[in-house]
């Protein structure tokens, strides 16, 4: 069955089904709560821009992992490295993927015991139905 099977163009209006939405929580909302870290602002925003042409953001769970590795002074890591080093990986080293989904590992030193960290990077819309990448651990969604 192709998309266009499935979405048909004269199919009803999602309101005219459901009824106007209630409530929506935004990915930008998620980023003003934390739950989110924009990697288009700040120090992040050269490294997020050579690799990817989306925005594109990461969990805060990932955030956390790159903080306690910059953290670490043994290992000199500083965020654009670790952030180019997760991008780098999410393109070119994915060993399993969907159509909005990829999972990689990537080696960040100074996390603690373990060197190699899964990771995946989804593409799914933004607020504006435009296309975003989101950075996360592979439990979460």
């Amino acid at each position: 069955m192709t998309q266009l099977e499935l979405f048909p163009a004269d199919a009803e209006p999602v309101d005219d089904i459901f009824g106007e939405v209630i409530y929506a929580y935004t990915r930008q909302d998620a980023i003003e709560d934390g739950f989110l870290v924009d990697a288009m602002q700040g120090p992040l925003a050269d490294v997020s821009r050579q690799h990817f042409r989306y925005p594109i953001a990461m969990t805060a769970a990932v955030f956390a992992l790159i903080e306690k590795a910059v953290d670490n002074e043994k290992y000199l890591n500083d965020f654009a490295g670790v952030w180019h080093d997760i991008l780098w990986m999410s393109k070119t080293c994915a060993h399993r993927s969907t159509e909005t989904t990829r999972w990689f590992k990537v080696i960040i030193t100074g996390t603690g015991r373990r060197r190699y960290h899964e990771l995946k990077i989804v593409c799914g819309p933004g607020d504006d139905a435009e296309p975003v990448l989101t950075v996360m651990l592979p439990e979460e969604d």
